[in-house]
């Protein structure tokens, strides 16, 4: 494998580790900038390694892993053994404002095939700036001199780096954890004051897109029934579009919605951290999946085991396995509402309806069951590590804040 092994503020790195698929194929081998350092990298690629269980745990943790090493190896020079609290503060620094030469406007593949081998791709880089959905609309383009990492981003970078030398500490290869004496990590990530706002649709937004959907497999039934049944499935099941789509891990099928001894339905899923769950199938839930089996020509109801993929490919065989192709379908019916919402003139709903993505659905669904359920059933459904996160979902105490201080006058004659 041929790689830089002189990188500076003008030079970017190459990519390191490969995809989860093509990683099994280079354990054990060494690529050529991580020569003085291979016992680094070789730790590092068994950690990531160990989340194969996840892909989208793997490839978080191999973005901050990723940056981590070139950093040590290429600017301080120092092996992962060497490192010191001083220099996570100044890796966190570096993260704040990287190198241009490090920083791209597009996601570029890590490695590509050339004559039956992986290789690595110049094009890819260690960051990537992006703007939101709503100001790419509006014609705004990412540019790297804009780059700023969120405080999302910043928290995972103390959160993989912590769980990385824990792992190392582990292997007798460091005595100690330097994430973890860090103990002001407020002057580089921000403390709310109260819970985050949720990002979810208004009711006449939720009205619109569902009303939307049904429209639309009323019209195209062989396109769009699957459609209603992923908005439904999003909303009614509070399911992370990862559940939907075919993984290593998991594969959907209809016989993961099966009937307990005493009638009740429920749905089998693997969520976030490889963990399995049921879920409480709704009365509409249960008529919407009805729906949806008979447009394919199936009985009305999954049979005990039956293997067959709850989300089939449009073309060949098999299950969808792309979360973007369900990105793509969910983003259709909201365009679709979007325009129906501007034809009755809210205009305003309309645009806030530019800026929701997949999990907005999902969100949706907690953020109105929560208001009538008790939040332990909320909770478990969602699959949720504590209460606490549920709470979150509570939006009736900023109702009554809001309400309470919406008439306060600023001008005491008026």
């Amino acid at each position: 494998m041929t790689q830089k092994t002189t990188i500076t503020k003008q030079t970017a790195p190459l990519a390191l580790f490969d995809t989860l698929e093509h990683m099994s194929e280079t354990l054990g081998q060494t690529p050529v900038a991580a020569q003085k350092y291979a016992e680094d990298y070789r730790l590092a690629s068994e950690f990531l390694y160990s989340y194969r269980g996840s892909t989208a745990t793997f490839n978080a943790y191999r973005r901050e892993i990723e940056r981590f090493l070139h950093w040590c190896w290429s600017f301080i020079q120092k092996s992962l053994k060497d490192i010191k609290r001083a220099d996570v503060e100044s890796f966190i620094d570096f993260c704040k404002q990287p190198p241009a030469a490090w920083i791209t406007t597009q996601n570029y593949p890590r490695f590509s095939n050339q004559e039956g081998q992986r290789v690595p791709n110049p094009n890819w880089r260690p960051f990537v700036a992006s703007v939101s959905k709503a100001a790419h609309r509006l014609g705004e383009q990412a540019h790297i001199k804009t780059y700023s990492p969120s405080q999302k981003a910043l928290q995972a970078i103390f959160a993989v780096l912590g769980s990385f030398y824990t792992y190392l500490i582990q292997e007798d290869y460091v005595a100690y954890n330097p994430v973890a004496q860090i103990r002001q990590k407020s002057k580089y990530i921000r403390k709310e004051q109260s819970s985050q706002v949720i990002r979810r649709l208004s009711d006449l937004q939720w009205a619109y897109v569902i009303e939307t959907a049904t429209l639309l497999a009323a019209s195209e039934p062989e396109t769009h029934e699957r459609t209603l049944f992923i908005m439904n499935a999003l909303y009614g099941m509070y399911l992370r579009i990862s559940e939907l789509a075919a993984s290593e891990r998991w594969e959907p099928q209809m016989g993961d919605f099966h009937r307990d001894r005493d009638g009740h339905w429920w749905f089998r899923t693997v969520g976030k951290g490889n963990k399995e769950r049921i879920i409480t199938v709704s009365d509409d839930m249960l008529l919407a999946l009805k729906r949806y089996r008979l447009s394919l020509g199936m009985p009305e109801l999954p049979f005990p085991g039956e293997s067959t993929p709850i989300l089939m490919k449009s073309k060949g065989r098999g299950a969808i396995s792309s979360t973007r192709r369900i990105r793509m379908i969910v983003q259709d019916c909201f365009d679709a509402a979007i325009a129906r919402l501007q034809q009755d003139n809210f205009d305003e709903e309309a645009e806030q309806l530019k800026a929701a993505t997949v999990h907005w659905l999902r969100h949706t669904g907690i953020s109105d069951d929560v208001k009538t359920r008790p939040r332990e059933h909320v909770r478990d459904d969602a699959g949720h590590g504590s209460s606490a996160i549920t709470d979150r979902y509570i939006d009736v105490e900023l109702r009554a804040r809001h309400a309470s201080g919406r008439k306060k006058k600023i001008h005491p004659d008026e």
